[in-house]
């Protein structure tokens, strides 16, 4: 009788042993993966509200250019590449190119 008891309260520890690696994987994830792409969005959209004109830019497609105009209304803006100006949305701009230069290069 008494070893039966004894397996009860093993089988429930047993099944909480089994859980612990997911779980590991789970925070493992959050801190590697999820919340630095939270602190790069949250970055970007700083970024992307303070952006002013003269600034030169790299928009998410590639396009490298200098704002020419900012429209507050419709939430554009105007950038002047080599090719002309073309218009896009405040949310396509990646980043500053003076940043992308002035970053320190990754060993």
């Amino acid at each position: 009788m008494n070893f039966t008891v004894i397996f009860l309260q093993e089988g429930g520890l047993g099944s909480l042993a089994s859980m612990l690696p997911f779980l590991a994987i789970i925070v493992v994830f959050y801190f590697f993966m999820i919340r630095p792409q939270m602190s790069r969005q949250k970055k970007e959209k700083a970024f992307q509200a303070e952006i002013k004109k003269g600034a030169k830019v790299v928009t998410s497609s590639g396009i490298h250019g200098k704002v020419a105009e900012i429209n507050n209304t419709d939430n554009t803006i105007t950038v002047e590449t080599g090719a002309g100006k073309i218009k896009f949305e405040r949310s396509a701009i990646s980043m500053e190119l003076s940043k992308k230069y002035l970053a320190p290069a990754k060993k």
